[in-house]
């Protein structure tokens, strides 16, 4: 391992079994040595990684400009100076280094390194070959008006989609290397002057206390600098699409791109967030009623198995007398309690989404659709559930993907499964008592020092106009992208 603070040799074959001794004499690990000039040679060495460099760029505009367009080159000018070296290189990208530590890194990150003898300075070039799927429609959050551009595994890519989209000269992009051993790229972009300087300052100061090997994606980052991080409600936003964090830069949040992955995080959040979508702002504004149904949807599909349990179980008198009778008939041939059977089908749906996911795409849909079916079928005909139970288990499945933002959907289907028992603890008073604790936890909850249930708590009237229901712009006292 060789010291951070080491200097480079002046010596060019001390240099070599320097680096080749760090890299562990790996294979792919390229390293050219050239003689330039006629008048007094000079020795000179190549060193990039293959497979991370471009190639046809190294020959061209390195190795060709030192084998051949140096031939007359004076090479004695290079020793009359400890500056950088005036090699008539043409990359636009070229810097000065000193030291074994940012050499190797250099080496690593598909950079090219041109080192001389005698000379314990070298040049970095950089011939980083950027091979990326491109930009390619978002999967996760799709909409049918709008951009249909998503972000990509290419850092600066990203940042591209980005710059495209904000000119002004206030967006201003800090990139750091995080990851002990993975050396991550990982850029944080605000607007100047419009996000909040305590909130840029704490998203600084968490980054910095993150201590890892590895950055692979945004969350191993997530994980550290969240608030409440046992609540399970997420108290921090990822998206795949430009114009969405553009949007929350226009707000003044702050946006962490990571490479390597095409989801971007966006800092603070709001719990309504999760509940908004990009296409709520590329329609007509009474087309936001939408919205305003995702909210029913969420309460639905975490509430609706309690409270056919707690009504089926305890408050027989709040249905109407056919109704019950109906339901009576139903369960007449059912074995287990409400709570039970509630548990068998939503254990089913929720294997049967696990395993639409992780099949092959070609049969993943036909295969949730046709084991639905069949098992709902046959669970109703062998006397396992009740036809009811079927229809609450299938509507709050399809409620549950109303909602936009899948992290949003995570905490329904855990809390899900309280919410069903202290309904058959309790029936509909501790179906009360669970929304009132939940609330409460959720109003005492903050990202990056926001309440996490703003604007309804604390209230803020003038945010009001876009938060459960889209009022026109032209209406808004406060204009909001998202």
């Amino acid at each position: 391992m060789v010291p951070a603070s080491k200097m480079l040799h002046s010596t060019l074959e001390e240099n070599l079994q320097e680096i080749s001794s760090a890299l562990h004499h790996s294979a792919d690990v390229v390293i050219r040595k050239l003689e330039i000039g006629t008048k007094k040679t000079l020795s000179v060495a190549v060193i990039f990684v293959e497979g991370l460099v471009d190639t046809k760029e190294i020959n061209e505009r390195i190795i060709d400009t030192l084998m051949f367009r140096m031939t007359e080159y004076d090479t004695d000018s290079f020793f009359q100076t400890n500056s950088l070296p005036r090699v008539p290189v043409p990359i636009a990208n070229i810097k000065q280094i000193g030291d074994f530590h940012s050499l190797l890194s250099s080496i690593l990150t598909g950079e090219t390194v041109i080192l001389f003898e005698g000379l314990n300075i070298g040049i970095v070039a950089d011939t980083r070959e950027a091979k990326d799927r491109g930009v390619e429609k978002p999967t996760s959050q799709t909409v049918i008006r709008g951009p249909q551009e998503g972000f990509t595994e290419a850092l600066q890519t990203n940042i591209v989609l980005i710059r495209k989209k904000i000119t002004s000269t206030n967006l201003t992009v800090t990139k750091k290397v995080m990851g002990n051993v993975t050396k991550t790229n990982v850029a944080v972009l605000y607007l100047s002057g419009t996000a909040d300087n305590d909130v840029v300052s704490e998203v600084f100061q968490r980054l910095e206390r993150i201590d890892l090997d590895g950055i692979l994606e945004g969350s191993y980052i997530e994980d550290f600098i969240q608030d409440a991080k046992y609540s399970p409600f997420p108290t921090v936003y990822n998206t795949e699409r430009p114009d969405t964090a553009v949007a929350g830069l226009l707000e003044g949040k702050v946006i962490i791109l990571v490479d390597g992955t095409p989801f971007v995080l966006i800092i603070p959040c709001l719990f309504i967030n999760f509940l908004h979508a990009a296409e709520d702002y590329y329609h007509r504004w009474d087309y936001g009623f939408t919205r305003l149904m995702r909210f029913i949807s969420y309460l639905y599909s975490l509430l609706a198995p309690a409270f056919y349990i707690a009504i089926t179980t305890f408050h027989h008198e709040v249905l109407p007398p056919s109704l019950l009778v109906s339901l009576s008939a139903q369960r007449e041939g059912v074995p287990f309690p409400a709570f039970i059977e509630s548990l068998i089908m939503i254990a089913a749906f929720e294997l049967l989404n696990e395993a639409g996911v992780r099949m092959p795409k070609a049969v993943g849909s036909a295969i949730s659709i046709v084991g639905a079916l069949v098992l709902g079928q046959a669970a109703v005909e062998a006397g396992f559930v009740s036809a009811a139970m079927v229809i609450v288990v299938s509507s709050t499945a399809i409620s549950s993907f109303v909602i936009p933002s899948i992290v949003a959907a995570i905490p329904v289907r855990l809390l899900r499964y309280g919410f069903m028992a202290i309904a058959a603890s309790f029936g509909l008073y501790g179906i009360y008592i669970g929304v009132v604790a939940m609330l409460l936890h959720l109003c005492s909850l903050r990202s990056f020092g926001v309440p996490y249930m703003s604007p309804i708590a604390p209230l803020r009237k003038e945010d009001l106009n876009d938060s459960v229901l889209r009022f026109p712009a032209w209406g808004r006292q406060s204009q909001k992208k998202r």
